[in-house]
């Protein structure tokens, strides 16, 4: 169990970095290879707790807060640095905050606790999330790959939420919003 908390915990440990780069007006290379690491540890991290036999649902709580806190400090990163691009995405940005609250919010009224799905479309996220934060933050591009994680985030979020109202009980793991409603039919 070790071996992927260690990596899961990476990411946390990463955050206050790239908020120093970027507080310094720094962006470039440091900012990239942190992306980059956050990125292979967030896949890795999984597939050595599944390899060692300990996804649990607290493990990957852990991951699911992790992944949190390292884009948190990523977007403030981004504003700190891009303020403009933040200012001219904000509509966009709203949404995709006002529904992940919405549904964090919904997961501990009905579940008591933050929902941990891991869906296919989270992944889709984190992939876009990392295309456009090394874009912008390691080349100064934005453009379209700026507004394909708000319209992924908006997706994710939607699917994440209709998870939750369909599920009698709060599950971990849950690929996409079928498999959702497969695990209510089966339910009696």
């Amino acid at each position: 169990m070790v071996v992927p908390l260690a990596m899961t915990t990476i990411r946390i440990i990463l955050a206050p970095f790239i908020l120093f780069w970027a507080g310094n007006g720094r962006a470039g290379l440091p900012y990239v290879l942190c992306l980059i690491t956050a990125f292979v540890t967030d896949y890795f991290d999984g597939v050595v707790a599944r390899k060692l036999g300990v996804a649990s649902a607290t493990v990957r709580r852990y991951d699911s807060a992790a992944d949190v806190i390292f884009y948190v400090a990523a977007f403030l990163a981004v504003w700190l640095v891009y303020p403009e691009q933040v200012r001219a995405h904000w509509l966009g940005l709203s949404l995709v905050a006002s529904l992940e609250a919405i549904r964090v919010t919904i997961d501990y009224l009905k579940f008591r606790r933050e929902a941990s799905y891991h869906m296919w479309s989270a992944k889709a996220w984190n992939i876009s999330l990392f295309a456009a934060l090394t874009g912008l933050m390691g080349f100064g591009v934005s453009g379209w790959l700026f507004q394909l994680p708000i319209v992924v985030g908006i997706i994710t979020n939607l699917e994440g939420l209709a998870a939750s109202l369909l599920l009698p009980k709060w599950t971990y793991d849950v690929p996409t919003v079928f498999h959702a409603y497969k695990i209510r039919q089966s339910k009696p």
